[in-house]
């Protein structure tokens, strides 16, 4: 594959990105699609076969980026705190770069569940997922944070990022006109959510 492949490949799946993250699979048209890329249908075609395809595709790149993103930050040897301090800057800027995704991945979860499933079986998921883990069963031993359910746990820090993101519309009519703006929201959230997380984890 040449260079010239390589750009028009490119345009196909950057224009594919925005418009299933906009409209979802069902509302999406591959017309569309290669209006927005500068080509035509048959083009569109020739590189992805059919709309299932292509959508297949951009689904899993930019749901694992979203996922491999989040566990990535938990990735390291960091003390539990600065670990969350780290998550929550880094996936909730991943989040503000991307405010459509969680609407988008989340929906088409429901429609088709097997595609997360395949991200969550990857290798490398699986690792950082049991790194994790092992560090949350060291610090309850050393009577650093109480016992806790580990999957309830990992739930929670992330349903905490990704829910303002996911319910932008429900959450900017709560904060209401004249007080803070959600962007304002989402930036506060980067330090408040890990001293949240930390406080409810510490032993009394």
């Amino acid at each position: 594959m040449d260079q010239n492949e390589k750009t028009t490949e490119d345009k196909i799946f950057e224009a594919a990105s925005r418009i299933f993250e906009e409209k979802g699979f069902t509302g999406s048209r591959m017309q569309e699609i290669a209006d927005r890329a500068g080509i035509n249908k048959a083009l569109l075609h020739y590189y992805f076969r059919t709309k299932e395809k292509l959508f297949d595709a951009v689904f899993s790149k930019l749901a694992g980026i979203m996922f491999k993103k989040l566990f990535s930050c938990l990735d390291n040897d960091l003390p539990l705190e600065q670990k969350l301090a780290m998550f929550y800057k880094e996936h909730i800027g991943f989040l503000q770069k991307h405010p459509g995704l969680p609407a988008f991945v989340f929906h088409e979860i429901n429609r088709n569940p097997e595609r997360i499933a395949r991200i969550f079986s990857n290798e490398q998921v699986v690792i950082m997922r049991k790194k994790f883990y092992k560090q949350l069963d060291e610090e309850i031993e050393a009577g650093v944070i109480r016992p806790v359910d580990k999957m309830q746990l990992v739930v929670n820090i992330v349903a905490l990022s990704v829910f303002p993101f996911a319910a932008r519309g429900l959450v900017s009519m709560i904060l209401g006109e004249g007080k803070m703006k959600f962007n304002d929201f989402v930036e506060d959230r980067k330090t408040l959510l890990p001293l949240f997380i930390v406080n409810a984890l510490r032993n009394p």
